[in-house]
Order: structure tokens, then C-alpha cells, then sequence
């Protein structure tokens, strides 16, 4: 349905869904997170940037050859066929709808910072599902309010997490710094047990891809806002955490529950830091979860489409793939409702781990997928040079990629492997259900129609002028 609620996206609006859902509420703790190894982390930091950016390059190359939603699902059934693009389409719907449940969670620690008090269970279990259903509603209006929602929230949370990270660097002291490596071990050791914490930071470079088919231009426009929308959040990530590590001193810093809060209040003095950087987390936590939403629901759209998902996850309303939307919300409601019920993260932290390994599927896969699309593809199409330099990044990418599987932890692919191989029942029923419907038509088609009775031929004209005789 084209009407006023749809409108396709621009560059502009594209980017800003890239770095919108890199950068979630996780920034805020990163600098403490990683400051126990040492400055080292600054170099995992690096590192990490230009395995995602190389990440993003290959994305951008692979929305030119298929500029279609669903991104890494299309490119892996493109190049691996259905079950391929199936376990990616599934691994990539899972983590949307368990991180968005995460995501709510973290914003009502926040919201208690902005609104001090002793809140109840059922408040916070409130305030988390308002921050889940506020996006939904947002992406049910259409694309034209996902676009304006995700716009102003990049906008708004992208000022302050840069001007912390560019004023802090004339308050920067290096007496506040660690050492180069801290703790045990080599300082290759301390880099890539950063590397670990670090890792997930650039989840969402593929989000132009995913939404390539309400982008404008996709050819040209999807590769450039990933790329301009990861070397955004780059920018941010980076400057900000060396701003923090410079400005905080470094066994603070270690145990800081607010670094950038902290920051700010030794900047400029005071205690209203907090406030501030409260206030830029919901709005960063709302933003992500206005554009994860709108993730959530392109996947399986794009796979209903081959009859790999069930067909209601086709219902499409103002450019939204509409149920999509409702599945991921009610459940992320229902993971949210059981972690407030039963009172620990058990059961929670369980799913999260499924996400931090099913991020990784995809990102694999599409890969992959390029490689095969290079190695595959007519040489002679194909300028030498660019050749060369593609298939060196989507090597790069692979790799990069491969070390977020390494990264993630035992417990974690563990536990993701076991929901990935779940999926195989979801395959196996939608597989025979599409299967019995290829036959049915075929059958069909071969049905022999029923034969019409002759005509009588009119008489020949002369035979008609001819007297009749009896």
C-alpha cells in the first residue's frame, strides 16, 4: 500500500538507521568495561573498526548486486540456496526480538537515574514494555515515522556522546591512564580479551542492507550509508572512550558504574553529568529499538517471500512488514515479562548468550556469500584491480567475522548452536509444506482439460447457393 505513511528512505535517513542501531545503550558502560586491561584496549578498539568497516564495504558491494530486503538472508539463499538462507534468516530474527528485550531492560536503569526512587517490579516492568510498544507503534505508522523517529534520536544522542568526546579531549590528562596492559599475561592476551567485550559493538552494519528495498537507490545508496553510518559510530565509539579513559582517573575508572557520567562531572564539576547522560542513553536506547524493530521484521519478511517462514509474515502495510513487527514484539514482551517474574536474570542471560553467537550467523554466511559471488562470477567482467580488492575484503570480513564466533565464548555458542539447530524442525515443516504445493501444481499442470465438442463447419458458400433436391 503507497500512501502518505510510506516514503522510501534517503542516504540521510539510511545512515542514521546504521549508527542508530550500532550505537545502543551499551556505549555508556564501554569505557569501564574494557579499562580493567589497560590502554591495549584503545588497539583492540582500532582493530575491531577496521574489521567492520570492511564488514560494511562488503555489505554495501553485495546491496549493489541484490538490492532487495532481507540482506544477509538474500545473499546466503542466493549463493548457498534455501537452507542457507533459512539458518540466517532464523538466526538473525532471533537476536533482534532477545536484544530488543535487552534493550528495555537497560533502559529503566536510566530511567531510575532521571527519576530517582525505589521503584517497584511492576514499574520497571512497566516502563520496559513502554519502551518496547513505542517503537512498535512508530513502525506500525509506516516508514515515513520509522525515518523521522530514527532521524531525531541519532541526531539527538550523536550531539552529546560528541561533544563529551571532542571537549574531552582538551580536559585530557595522560596521568589518568592505566597502564598499557594491566593485569597477568602478554598484552596480546589483554587486547583480545577486549577485543571480546568490544566485539558486539558494531552489531547492526548490515541494517541498510536489511531494509535495501525501501531504500532509495539501493545500488549506490545502501553501501554508502553503511559505510558513512559505521564510520559515524567509529567516530563516536573511539573518541569517546579515549576522551573518558583521559579525563577519569584510572582506578575510578575501573569501577565505575556511569564513565561517562563521570566524565562530564570531572570536566565540569558537579553532579549533574549523570542526568545528562541518563537522559542520552533512553534516547539512544529508544532510538536502537526504533530501528532493531523494523529489523526484526524484515528477515522473516524476506523469507516468507520464498516460503521459508510462514506467510503471515508477508502482511505489509505503509512500506512495514506489520506482523513481523507485532511477533518481535510480543516476544520481547513475554522474555521481558518472565525476567521481572521470576526474579533472576537466569533465564534471560541464557537467551541473551543465543544472541551474542546468532549476530555472527549471518554476518558469516554473507561473507561467504561474496566470496562465492567472486569467485564465480565472469573474470573478464570484473576490473583486476577491483577484483583484488574485494575479494580482500570479504576475506577481511570473514575473518573479522569469525573472531566475533571466537569471541563470543563457549557458553555462548554452546547455547546458540543448540537454538540454531532448533530452527531445523521450523525447516523441515515450512520445507514439505512448500514442497506439497510445488506437487499440487504440478499436478495441476498436467491434468488433461476437458475436451470441447466439435463444431459443425457452416456450408461452403457455393454449396449454400446450390437449389436444394429432395
Amino acid at each position: 500500500m503507497n500512501d502518505r505513511h510510506t516514503r522510501r528512505f534517503g542516504l540521510g535517513t539510511a545512515t542514521c538507521l546504521v549508527m542508530g542501531n550500532i550505537i545502543g545503550g551499551g556505549i555508556f558502560l564501554l569505557p569501564a568495561s574494557v579499562a580493567p586491561f589497560g590502554t591495549v584496549s584503545l588497539v583492540a578498539f582500532g582493530v575491531l573498526t577496521v574489521g567492520a568497516v570492511a564488514l560494511a564495504l562488503v555489505f554495501g558491494r553485495l546491496a549493489e548486486r541484490h538490492p532487495d530486503t532481507g540482506g544477509p538472508y538474500v545473499y546466503a539463499r542466493e549463493a548457498f540456496g534455501d537452507f542457507a538462507g533459512f539458518l540466517s534468516a532464523w538466526s538473525y530474527w532471533t537476536m533482534t526480538w532477545v536484544s530488543n528485550a535487552a534493550l528495555a531492560v537497560a533502559a529503566v536503569g536510566y530511567v531510575h537515574v532521571l527519576l530517582p526512587g525505589h521503584p517497584s517490579k511492576g514499574t520497571d516492568l512497566a516502563v520496559a514494555l513502554i519502551a518496547l510498544w513505542l517503537p512498535a507503534l512508530a513502525n506500525f505508522a509506516g516508514t515515513r515515522y520509522i525515518g523521522l523517529v530514527q532521524t531525531v534520536s541519532t541526531v539527538l544522542k550523536f550531539i552529546p556522546l560528541l561533544f563529551i568526546a571532542v571537549v574531552g579531549l582538551f580536559f585530557f590528562d595522560p596521568h589518568n591512564l592505566g597502564a598499557f596492559h594491566e593485569g597477568s599475561g602478554s598484552a596480546f592476551g589483554g587486547m583480545s580479551a577486549a577485543a571480546a567485550i568490544l566485539l558486539y559493538s558494531y552489531v547492526g552494519v548490515e541494517s541498510a542492507a536489511m531494509s535495501a528495498g525501501e531504500v532509495r537507490d539501493p545500488e549506490r545508496n545502501v553501501g554508502r550509508a553503511t559505510v558513512f553510518g559505521t564510520i559515524g559510530s567509529a567516530v563516536v565509539y573511539l573518541l569517546g572512550t579515549v576522551a573518558v579513559f583521559g579525563t577519569v582517573a584510572h582506578d575510578k575508572l575501573v569501577k565505575s558504574q556511569a564513565p561517562f557520567s563521570d566524565a562530564v562531572n570531572a570536566m565540569f564539576g558537579g553532579h549533574w553529568g549523570g542526568t545528562v547522560v541518563a537522559l542520552a542513553a533512553v534516547v539512544s536506547i529508544v532510538g536502537a529499538l526504533n530501528g532493531w524493530t523494523l529489523m526484526s521484521a524484515q528477515s522473516p519478511y524476506a523469507a516468507a517471500k520464498d516460503g521459508l517462514f510462514p506467510a503471515a509474515f508477508l502482511t505489509k502495510r505503509r512500506g512495514v512488514p506489520t506482523f513481523g513487527v507485532l511477533a518481535a514484539g510480543v516476544l520481547a514482551s513475554a522474555l521481558t515479562v518472565l525476567n521481572y517474574l521470576t526474579g533472576s536474570g537466569g533465564v534471560f542471560e541464557i537467551l541473551v548468550l543465543i544472541t551474542t553467537f546468532s549476530a555472527t550467523v549471518p554476518y558469516l554466511l554473507a561473507a561467504g556469500a561474496q566470496v562465492y559471488f567472486l569467485l564465480t562470477g565472469r573474470r573478464d567482467k570484473v576490473r583486476p584491480a577491483r577484483f583484488a580488492r574485494d575479494l580482500t575484503l570479504a576475506l577481511t570480513a570473514f575473518g573479522f567475522t569469525f573472531w566475533l564466533v571466537a569471541g563470543a565464548g563457549y557458553a555462548a555458542i554452546y547455547q546458540g548452536v543448540l537454538f540454531l539447530f532448533a530452527g531445523i524442525l521450523v525447516y523441515a515443516v515450512m520445507a514439505a509444506r512448500r514442497t506439497a504445493r510445488q506437487e499440487d501444481d504440478r499436478a495441476a499442470a498436467q491434468l488433461p482439460t476437458p475436451r470441447q465438442p466439435e463444431a459443425v463447419p457452416p456450408p461452403a458458400a457455393d454449396d449454400a447457393a446450390l437449389p436444394r433436391t429432395t
